[in-house]
Order: structure tokens, then sequence, then C-alpha cells
């Protein structure tokens, strides 16, 4: 059985969901997992059809994060020395933030359950965060005597702000979904049964949209977050100028004044 599987919507055109998929574990990270998931992004981003990708896990956990038993074992992602497992680390499971960075498509993680230490950073690296009632969060990193090391304490924070980031990292607590909605870690709450309908029409406003508008608006926010305000701009200006000489652009502003709806070709 494959530790990652993918489809394609049949109700939502241009929408991929990628599914975690050892719920025996609580869809904990495996190395086979690691590369399924660079894989599968790899492939979103290659077929012009895929517009949006839909994350989540498969059985009752979004994912727990490290496997435990490895762990114990000091086997797998955690074999090794402290110069291999830097070199494990860097070459493994941080494959997963680098490929995500570079993802210029629309991600939406839906959060079936638990998202625990590298599970509650798969989420932040999305772009927007559907969870159902029954779903944890927490950067436990700290209570098995470790850091972060997937890239967690720089998603966290840019998710909900320096302070909230650094007491869930430093405490290990736990939150609901309820907090997590209130602290802005996610977008929407709704009930376990509701969630794939939830993500469909939040892909489905996603999908109608011009397709090369909303990659380069999602990759002018994401690149313009650290630079100096004169090379966001200059970015800015560049994306623009792609974009205004698109067919699409003409078609959305043609249809706006003609008050019909609009058909996108993606170019």
């Amino acid at each position: 059985m494959s530790d990652l599987l993918t489809h394609d919507d049949p109700t939502v055109p241009g929408l991929r969901w990628v599914t975690l998929n050892r719920p025996e574990a609580r869809n904990a990270y495996s190395d086979a997992m690691v590369q399924g998931l660079v894989d599968a992004f790899d492939a979103a981003e290659a077929d012009d059809k895929v517009r949006v990708v839909a994350l989540t896990g498969a059985g009752k956990s979004f994912s727990a994060g490290g496997d435990l038993k490895k762990m114990q074992a000091h086997s797998g992602m955690f074999e090794g020395d402290a110069v291999a497992l830097r070199a494990r680390y860097f070459r493994g499971i941080q494959q997963i933030p680098r490929r995500l960075a570079r993802f210029d498509k629309p991600v939406i993680a839906a959060v079936n359950g638990a998202a625990i230490g590298a599970g509650l950073d798969l989420t932040c690296m999305a772009d927007f965060r559907v969870a159902t009632t029954r779903a944890r969060f927490g950067s436990t990193f700290v209570k098995v005597g470790l850091v972060p090391g997937d890239g967690g304490a720089y998603f966290l924070s840019r998710t909900i702000g320096y302070p909230r980031a650094l007491e869930m990292m430093l405490t290990g607590q736990l939150i609901d979904s309820a907090t997590a909605l209130s602290w802005s870690l996610v977008n929407e709450v709704v009930d376990a049964d509701a969630l794939h309908d939830a993500v469909r029409t939040r892909a489905a406003v996603l999908c109608a949209l011009p397709p090369l508008a909303l990659r380069l608006t999602k990759s002018a926010a994401v690149r313009s977050w650290d630079l100096p305000i004169d090379q966001a701009l200059q970015l800015a200006a560049t994306y623009q100028g792609i974009s205004q000489n698109t067919a699409d652009h003409d078609e959305a502003v043609a249809a706006f004044l003609e008050k019909r709806e609009p058909t996108f070709q993606g170019n």
C-alpha cells in the first residue's frame, strides 16, 4: 500500500487531492511519504489541468508528524550521529518545505484530525486551512526533546505571528480547532462530514479564476514577504506586465463590461 495517494476530484475540475496514507501510524512521516509528497507536487505543478491542490490525511488523523517508534529505535530518518542527521534532514524531510515554498498554485490543507509536530508544520505550508471540529494542533517537539527540524519554526510564526508561535513551540501545548480559528491558524472549522465539501467549495472559487493571475498573485505574496519595498514593487510591476498581456485578462475585462460570466483558457 502506498504511503501517499493522489486523485483528481470529479466534482471540481482542476482540484487534485493528495492524501497522507499511513492511517495505522496516524499518518506519521515515512521516507516514502516524504518523497511521495515531493513527487506529487512536482506532478501537480507540471499538469496545467491542476489549479488547486487539497492536502489531507487518511483515517482519523491529519498527521502525527514524526514516527515515535522509529525515533525510539533511532532508525530510518532518525538514524545516525549529529552530522549524519543534519544531512538526513536537509536531504529528506526538508525537501517538503523547499518544494512547497516554490509551488505557486493554491494549496488547501483539509485537516481531518490531529496535526501534531511536523504534521502541524505541513498545514502551515499550505495557503488555506479548513479543519474539522475534532482537529487538534500542537508543536510538540520540545516534549520529546527535539526542535522543529522540518521548518516549523519558520512557517508557524508566519502563520499565527511570533508570540503565539513561540507559546506553542515552547510549551508544546495542544489547541483545539476553535482556538486555532481564533488564532487565525485555520480559515474555517466545519463538522467532520462536511470537510470535503467545504474544501471543494473553496477550491471551486479558486479554480474559476484566471489561473496565471492566480499563480502570479500567490508568488508575489510569498516572494514579497521578506523583500525591501523597492524590490517588492519591481516584482509586482513585472508580474503585472505579464498578466496584463494575457488573453484571460482581456476576457475578464470584457466579461465584466458585458455583464456576463468569463471563460478563461489559462493564457
